[in-house]
């Protein structure tokens, strides 16, 4: 791979940024200084910009705890987007998996990986997504078999079966489980049941879990634990 390739994947710099670095001196490779942006480097050389060691990666993978009031979007014009928490240098490159409403918080997944996203959030392959939420008015037993049989609502929209386990010491409080992600899907079948939601955070994506000590607005790379999740749902899928 070309040197200049290797320093904008890894967010260095734009391609014409990262070869002004290598032509002022101040890239290395295995400790030699680097002069022509062409050079051939691979995963087993040593890369280093202004000192800094320098990993490539072929993808970018964040746990984001979303906070409320932002939208779930790569750009906006009017409103602040989930994307504008990252640092700009890597974050044209990123995009969120799925969307969340802009009150809801909670699990958000930030990559740059398009494969993974279509294998997580497909309509086809079923992954489940556990979110905490509260209503206005308590839940009780009918609400569960109601979810567990599966809704339709007034105008014909149909919603898949759904695990609601109600917070015996708060029945206003439940989690829930789909495997669908229509739009404003929990909000609308809770409010086929009497129920306003009035509190949403998504728990849990598949295997991947939030991370219980990232306050909202915060995030970190996935661990390599986690990604080993991921990549194994993707070959349960494939």
């Amino acid at each position: 791979m070309r040197l200049d390739k290797y320093l904008a994947d890894a967010c260095v710099g734009s391609r014409s940024q990262v070869k002004q670095l290598i032509r002022k001196g101040l890239v290395r490779v295995n400790g030699n200084k680097a002069s022509d942006p062409s050079m051939a480097v691979n995963d087993h050389d040593t890369v280093e910009c202004n000192g800094d060691p320098v990993t490539y990666r072929d993808h970018f993978y964040f746990m984001l705890n979303k906070p409320g009031g932002l939208i779930t979007a790569t750009e906006d014009d009017k409103q602040e987007t989930v994307l504008d928490l990252f640092p700009e240098k890597i974050r044209k490159k990123l995009f969120p998996v799925g969307r969340l409403d802009k009150d809801t918080v909670g699990l958000l997944l930030i990559t740059d990986d398009g494969a993974l996203c279509h294998e997580l959030m497909a309509p086809s392959h079923h992954v489940d997504k556990r979110y905490l939420l509260c209503t206005d008015k308590p839940m009780d037993e009918d609400d569960v078999k109601a979810f567990g049989e599966g809704l339709v609502l007034s105008d014909g929209t149909a919603f898949k079966p759904a695990v609601l386990e109600i917070d015996l010491d708060d029945v206003c409080k439940a989690v829930i489980t789909i495997n669908e992600g229509k739009y404003h899907q929990i909000k609308r079948m809770l409010l086929a049941r009497g129920k306003e939601v009035i509190y949403l955070k998504r728990l849990s994506v598949g295997a991947l879990e939030l991370d219980g000590s990232l306050s909202e607005g915060e995030y970190r790379e996935l661990s390599e634990e986690e990604l080993q999740l991921l990549h194994k749902k993707r070959s349960n899928l494939l």
